[in-house]
């Protein structure tokens, strides 16, 4: 349909007078965005959604490290298969957590959304401290992921929406590693917490999942830092705070907003709705994309089984295997924590440059292979507990920019309607397929007490890397310094 009778926006942006039945917007909101140099906005950005990851970073790294504390817990003195029961509870509740909150990060907004699951992780991990048995420490646990679920659906769109494109795929990266921030001051706070000369065996564990509590405060203030996405805003009929928001961002980037340059960035004509009808969403990820889809899925899956059940299982193969005392777990942490965190630091530029579909396959299959090669050593006692952690931490440090590139993939190769939906589903799927199922299984392979049982596990885990590598490399799309529309239009779009 033909704008007839437009009206100019002090933004330089038309809108059709006959808004009140068309609502069709021409808009250069995303050239403008991507047109973007880096700035301390965007230094902000990550910042402020890099301390939520660092955040869950910490929740996970204690739940691995405190195992050991929880076995001794006067109180709780859980089994192996009562701590591999609570940490899938807390990946359940991701997943749920995440397809809740995704559907509703979709249709209220990315900021809305922010404030609700930092809410409820804040307070269910508060919770946690107080748990007085294995059935109420899991309700805690569940409730603290879906705080975090809900997490992963907002800040990824928020990443790909608000960041320029020739930065995205790093940016994503890091944002994404600095979970192993946490981790290793998750591991650190285990060192001191855990230790029987400083804090009784009942009471560290409690006062670590307090500290992560109070820390999460922090997060409010910063979340101000954060607009709501100029994208969202424009197809949601808000073109006008849209464009003020994107005004004010290139006045911090550059000084003035860019009216002077505006008509030789390129539009798009959008036909503005209040949401987008799950029928069309359904269509979009599994009818239209249903390629991408399995792609997403893929990789999803792969890196949520290899991951969580590695991770959530560190302790106690160290512990069981190794005879390492709980309370000095978390040295062995840090290396580990290190290498995930190098990983998309020295390697997320060449997501960016080398491309997404080459270093996807690289990474993935070069952490299955290595993943096989260390569980044969551990199966044949080849590798001292100095020995696994330098595996792992060589490992992982391939294997942690793999797990944020599936996050990548699946954020920006969707329209953008339906974009935090999309990470929702591939993430709950891929994540109750291989999450939830992980930490059991190897919570249950190692009380056989059987290194060739483990070794079992550890081989599932890396064919199912090696398999997604090999997906990747066929089918995986090249979003590569592309525009997010470019990548998928938006459904709206009226071209």
């Amino acid at each position: 349909m033909e704008l007839q009778q437009s009206a100019a926006l002090n933004d330089g942006s038309v809108v059709s007078r006959a808004a009140a039945t068309d609502r069709i917007i021409e808009t250069s909101i995303p050239a403008r965005l991507d047109a973007l140099p880096w700035s301390s906005f965007h230094t902000r950005v990550v910042l402020a959604l890099g301390i939520t990851w660092i955040l869950d970073g910490l929740e996970v790294t204690l739940a691995g490290a405190l195992s050991g504390a929880l076995k001794q817990s006067p109180t709780l003195r859980f089994s192996n298969l009562d701590l591999g029961i609570a940490n899938s509870a807390y990946l359940a509740g991701a997943v749920l957590g995440a397809l809740g909150f995704g559907w509703l990060t979709d249709r209220i907004g990315r900021k809305k959304l922010f404030f609700i699951t930092l809410a409820l992780y804040l307070s269910a991990t508060a919770a946690t401290a107080l748990s007085w048995n294995v059935a109420s420490y899991a309700l805690f646990r569940f409730l603290t992921g879906a705080g975090i679920g809900g997490e992963y659906t907002a800040i990824n769109s928020t990443i790909q929406e608000l960041v320029p494109a020739r930065y995205r795929g790093w940016t994503d990266l890091v944002i994404n590693g600095s979970f192993w921030i946490g981790a290793a001051m998750g591991a650190v706070a285990a060192i001191v917490l855990l230790d029987p000369a400083v804090i009784g065996p009942d009471l560290g564990w409690r006062l670590a999942y307090l500290i992560g509590a109070t820390i999460g405060l922090v997060v409010l203030l910063m979340r101000m830092w954060i607009p709501e996405s100029p994208r969202w805003l424009m197809i949601h009929g808000r073109p006008e705070q849209a464009h003020e928001i994107v005004d004010g961002i290139e006045r911090s980037v550059i000084g003035h907003d860019q009216k002077a340059s505006r008509e030789s960035f390129p539009k798009m004509r959008l036909k503005m709705r209040d949401h987008t009808p799950i029928s069309e969403v359904a269509q979009t990820l599994f009818g239209t994309y249903r390629q991408r889809a399995l792609v997403g899925l893929t990789l999803m899956v792969a890196q949520a089984f290899f991951y969580n059940a590695i991770f959530f299982t560190f302790a106690l193969v160290l512990t069981d295997f190794y005879g390492i005392s709980a309370d000095h777990v978390g040295w062995y942490l840090l290396p580990f924590a290190a290498g995930n965190f190098l990983g998309p630091l020295l390697l997320g530029r060449l997501f960016d440059t080398l491309g997404r579909r080459t270093m996807i396959m690289f990474t993935y299959g070069i952490s299955g292979v290595l993943l096989a090669v260390s569980g044969y050593l551990f199966s044949t006692g080849a590798l001292s507990a100095q020995g696994q952690t330098i595996a792992w931490m060589v490992i992982f440090f391939f294997a942690s920019p793999a797990a944020s590139a599936a996050y990548l993939t699946v954020s920006e190769t969707f329209p953008l309607e339906v974009r935090a939906l999309a990470i929702a589903v591939f993430y709950a799927v891929g994540t109750g397929i291989g999450g939830v199922i992980g930490p059991a299984l190897f919570g249950a392979l190692i009380d056989t007490g059987s290194r060739n049982s483990v070794f079992a596990g550890y081989l599932l885990g890396a064919v199912l890397m090696i398999a997604a590598a090999i997906v990747a490399w066929r089918y995986a799309i090249s979003a590569e310094r592309k525009s997010l529309e470019q990548i998928a239009r938006p459904l709206a779009s009226m071209e």
